[in-house]
C-alpha cells in the first residue's frame, strides 16, 4: 500500500503574528533616541562651577528663539557650541551669527573663577557682531 506524504490543506489562515522584527526596531529606535539625546546636551556637561546668585523669578524664553552657548572656563579657554576655541577663532566664529536677520540668544556659561577681563573679553567680541541678546548662566544658592 502506498503512503501519501502531502499535507493536508487547511483553509483556515495563520493566525500567528511574528513581532521579533517589530521589537528589534522599537530597540533599535530607544538606542537612537538616546545617543541623540546625549549628543544634544553634551555642551552643558562641561564641568565649570557656576557662579551663585539668589534666588528670582525667572521669565519663560521665546519658543522660537535659538539659543548658542558659549563657555568661558577657569583658564580662559572658550568654547562655542561645544568646540574649543582662542578668543580669535570666537571672534570669525560670531561673524555669520551677526549677518543673520534673527541672531540666536547666546547663552553665557562661565566658570566661578573666570577673571573679568576673559568675561569683557568675549562680550567685547559680541558687541562688535551686533549680537547684543545673551544670558548669563548661574546656579542658585542652596
Amino acid at each position: 500500500m502506498a503512503r501519501n506524504f502531502r499535507r493536508q490543506r487547511t483553509t483556515q489562515p495563520i493566525a500567528d503574528l511574528n513581532v521579533t522584527n517589530l521589537i528589534d526596531l522599537g530597540f533599535m529606535l530607544l538606542i537612537i533616541f538616546m545617543v541623540v539625546a546625549t549628543v544634544s546636551k553634551q555642551e552643558q556637561t562641561l564641568p565649570i562651577n557656576l557662579p551663585i546668585e539668589s534666588k528670582s523669578i525667572q521669565t519663560k524664553p521665546d519658543p522660537d528663539d535659538k539659543f548658542q552657548s558659549i563657555t568661558i572656563q577657569a583658564d580662559g579657554t572658550c568654547t562655542l557650541g561645544g568646540r574649543p576655541l582662542t578668543l580669535a577663532q570666537l571672534a570669525r566664529e560670531l561673524a555669520p551669527f551677526g549677518a543673520q536677520p534673527k541672531p540666536p540668544v547666546f547663552r553665557i556659561r562661565m566658570d566661578a573663577k573666570t577673571t573679568a577681563q576673559q568675561f569683557i573679553s568675549v562680550m567685547d567680541e559680541l558687541k562688535k557682531h551686533k549680537l547684543f541678546r545673551f544670558t548669563i548662566d548661574t546656579q542658585t544658592a542652596p
